[in-house]
């Protein structure tokens, strides 16, 4: 069979002779060195077979030692060609060329290791506090996921009894303070401290369908689709599901208003809803904050006659007014300093606006017959500035006092508040609350304890985890925080994760009451089933701005955080 590139010819009896000694020569030298990379590899005792009558012009030469005559005939590479059509010595030279990095590996892994190391390190951030408190500060974005880390074991969470989780729940509904020593020296056998981790568990949630996960509902459709929905294609079923679904909204409110609720939220497929009683988060009042929202939206509401306002963006927008303020100053010693230069005969060359402006109107005569059009370029630049904040933390809306409960009859009564297709249509809201209301479903959050080993220096330590998922609310990150304060003796660290449209409630709403108000709005609150510390903790105005807290930690009894 002929071979690519190359041409037999015709050699006598003495010239093949000619060539076995010149080849036993060649191969003298390359027995006593190593194979090259190239090179694949023979048997001792075999010679690989040449065609005896080639000629040294157009035989095939060994791949170590290619003649630039022979590269130009040689097949293509199996990057340029077909694998199959090129020789077997060629592909294995990636696998010889990968030898090298090889033994680069150590110091690799060296890397990957302080990565790690690294990645379980908390990220400086200024909102640091310079030193330790006592208390962190309130953090009102709903967390998916808490893992709490300590050198003592949590084993006083797993394996409840039954009394102690009747117990438990019977604490939550009851409303009962779980006051608890500054260190429990048993922590396994102290039922005292299980009863109550049972009751830090609860919320209540509407609707109630186990086959489907009803938090987070804000991208949730990877989640849902594929699952049972009969009411999708039913609109009996969803008007029913709707009416249930206003009858538990409408509890809640009634409770936010008698201040027996603190707050709950309305999570959408869009966006989520905060409803906080007066005297929580700083404000005398009863509040409510939208995030995300759309310009269609905050048009509806408009329309509604609700009155709300955009905080991010009217403080963004007077940080811009003293910024201009400032520039101003600026440009008026710059304009003072070209009026100088000026009176030495030199003057200012025209923009090219000035030229272009109106100069085609006056050369028709017809500039004073037509309108500028500064009103309608000056509304639509407001509906740009207003269009680019949509769906951003920037457009949360603030509703205050009186104009929350038209909120909440345009919510009820909104039909863009149910997703009409995808895997949500026709699914009503989810409702979070910390208390018991018409319509709503007692839940626990999902707790397991974690051991494992981590690398500090030399040596292996015990690490002991407790990780709670589901949908923490503000008050429950609080209770669960006391309860390891006293059961991990006043040592631990916990990482969070939270729900990113949710962040932004953390803003601070500049609601701060007087002091004569104070006492008559705090007057009702200890009724709502907060434990004291925890309802001083929300009630606090907002410090973490846009942000929350990703990571806390608790040192001789005292907190920092990282957010």
């Amino acid at each position: 069979s002929t071979e690519p590139g190359y041409s037999p010819g015709f050699k006598k009896p003495p010239a093949v002779l000619r060539l076995k000694r010149k080849r036993l020569r060649r191969s003298e030298p390359a027995s006593t060195a190593p194979p090259p990379c190239g090179a694949a590899p023979r048997a001792p005792s075999a010679s690989a077979r040449r065609n005896p009558f080639s000629s040294l012009d157009n035989a095939q030469r060994v791949a170590g030692t290619p003649q630039p005559l022979d590269r130009a005939r040689q097949p293509p590479s199996p990057a340029g060609g077909s694998p199959a059509a090129a020789p077997f010595w060629q592909l294995l030279e990636p696998v010889c060329e990968d030898k090298p990095a090889r033994r680069a590996e150590p110091s690799e892994r060296a890397d990957i290791h302080t990565l790690a190391e690294e990645l379980h390190l908390p990220v400086a951030v200024p909102k640091v506090p310079s030193s330790p408190r006592h208390e962190f500060p309130a953090d009102w974005s709903i967390k998916t996921r808490l893992l709490f880390m300590s050198s003592q074991p949590f084993t006083w969470a797993e394996h409840l009894k039954g009394q102690e989780e009747a117990q438990g729940f019977a604490q939550h509904c009851r409303a009962t303070e779980a006051n608890l020593p500054q260190s429990v020296q048993e922590p396994k056998l102290s039922t005292e401290l299980r009863c109550a981790f049972q009751q830090s568990l609860v919320y209540w949630l509407h609707p109630s369908l186990p086959w489907l996960q009803l938090f987070p509902r804000i991208g949730a459709d990877r989640r849902i689709v594929g699952k049972a929905s009969p009411w999708s294609q039913d609109e009996a079923l969803q008007h029913v599901l709707m009416s249930e679904w206003s009858v538990s909204f409408t509890s809640l409110y009634n409770l936010l208003k008698a201040k027996l609720c603190p707050y709950f939220y309305v999570c959408t497929y869009q966006f989520t809803v905060l409803f906080r009683a007066a005297g929580l988060a700083g404000s005398d009042v009863m509040t409510a904050v939208i995030a995300p929202t759309t310009r269609g939206l905050r048009e509806a509401m408009r329309s509604e006659g609700i009155e709300f306002s955009l905080p991010l963006v009217e403080e963004s927008r007077n940080r811009k007014q003293k910024n201009s303020e400032v520039n101003l100053e600026t440009e008026v010693a710059n304009s003072l300093e070209v009026c100088n230069s000026t009176e030495d005969g030199e003057e200012p060359a025209p923009s090219d606006d000035d030229e272009e402006s109106f100069s085609w109107l006056e050369e028709i005569g017809v500039q004073d017959k037509v309108k500028k059009p500064d009103a309608i370029s000056i509304k639509l630049r407001k509906e740009k500035q207003e269009v680019q904040v949509d769906h951003k933390p920037e457009s949360l809306a603030l509703v205050k006092g009186t104009n929350t409960f038209t909120l909440l009859n345009f919510l009820i009564n909104c039909k863009s508040l149910v997703a009409v297709a995808g895997p949500q249509a026709g699914l009503p809201p989810t409702l979070l609350s910390p208390v018991a209301f018409r319509g709503g479903t007692m839940q626990t959050l999902k707790a397991r304890s974690i051991n494992a080993k981590a690398r500090v220096q030399l040596a292996y330590e015990d690490i002991f985890s407790l990780e709670i998922v589901g949908p923490v609310l503000p008050h429950a990150l609080h209770s669960l925080t006391m309860l390891l304060r006293s059961a991990q003796r006043g040592r631990f660290s916990a990482v969070l994760y939270t729900h990113e449209p949710t962040a932004v409630f953390n803003t601070d709403l500049d609601n701060a009451s007087s002091s004569l108000n104070k006492e008559s709005v705090h007057k009702d609150l200890p009724m709502c089933g907060l434990h004291p510390k925890t309802l001083d903790q929300l009630s606090q105005c907002p410090t973490l701005g846009k942000s929350s807290i990703r990571f806390l930690e608790m040192k001789d009894y005292a907190y920092t955080w990282k957010s």
